[in-house]
């Protein structure tokens, strides 16, 4: 089973057993009070920097999202569109909990998007989904619900089979459907990053979809984060991961996801790891 996304002359394709991609998340104004402010002055210069340094970097999906105080992101996202557009033919990631801002964002991309995000909320379900079926695009699905953010395996896994059959009720096929199943700081309960990856493993046996998730959220509070970010994606590539949402701009993310790929068996004979060390 493969998903697939794609941008102007591009087409990337990811799923289990394929090569990871990376979903490029800097174009996000959480935690960065620079982007944040250049937002609500309605620039886009720092936006258009990342992209191209995103790009550059390798990565195959790019992220946007301007959800910030203040900024109008029916108006925003839209234009940030627009703006990525101009500098990278990547396949763009529209991220938004808003539903308006998303139709707006689609109504200017005229490739397949990878929407983030539905979840389980009967809400959400209702406003998202119609969305992507209509759009044809991806869907990125958070293992949440109206209780918030499960503390187990089990109920993640509910809520999963609970978005599956909501979007097969209306014809969108699985390969569409790619599983956040949401990466909390390890910080704050050092079981977090274990739930996550037992969720994720059990999702990908069961109905065989792809997954991503917001993987430097692991190592939020911590030193060394961007050390603590290479390990996770790793360990999560063995168990299932298909498309971490991080930063591609991370020393040394490039190389640990060449080699966890080869040695998970979904790097033929290296070849992938080979051809990067020609490079």
């Amino acid at each position: 089973m493969e998903t697939v996304v794609t941008g102007k002359g591009t087409e990337v394709k990811f799923g289990p057993d394929l090569p990871t991609v990376i979903i490029a998340e800097r174009i996000n104004p959480t935690g960065r009070k620079s982007l944040a402010e250049e937002l609500k002055q309605g620039k886009f210069d720092i936006a258009r920097e990342d992209a191209i340094k995103q790009t550059e970097a390798g990565a195959h999906i790019i992220d946007i999202n301007v959800g910030a105080v203040g900024v109008d992101e029916v108006e925003m996202l839209p234009k940030a569109v627009k703006i990525v557009m101009e500098v990278t033919n990547q396949p763009l990631c529209l991220d938004s909990a808003n539903p308006e801002a998303l139709k707006s964002a689609l109504e200017v991309y005229p490739y397949k998007a990878l929407i983030n995000s539905v979840n389980g909320k009967e809400k959400s379900l209702e406003e998202v989904l119609p969305m992507v079926k209509k759009s044809g695009s991806a869907v990125i699905c958070l293992t949440m619900d109206e209780d918030g953010i499960p503390d187990n395996v089990e109920k993640r896994f509910e809520i999963a089979e609970k978005i599956i059959k909501r979007a097969e009720s209306i014809g969108i096929k699985k390969e569409d459907l790619v599983f956040d199943c949401l990466v909390m700081p390890n910080s704050i309960d050092s079981n977090a990053g274990r739930i996550t990856l037992e969720t994720q493993r059990r999702v990908a046996k069961e109905f065989g979809v792809s997954i991503t998730g917001g993987y430097s959220n692991v190592s939020f509070g911590m030193p060394d984060r961007n050390l603590l970010n290479i390990h996770f994606i790793t360990m999560g590539i063995i168990s299932g991961l298909c498309a971490p949402i991080t930063d591609p701009l991370i020393d040394n993310l490039a190389e640990a996801i060449k080699a966890a790929d080869f040695l998970a068996g979904r790097d033929p004979y290296g070849m992938n790891y080979i051809s990067f060390y020609r490079k």
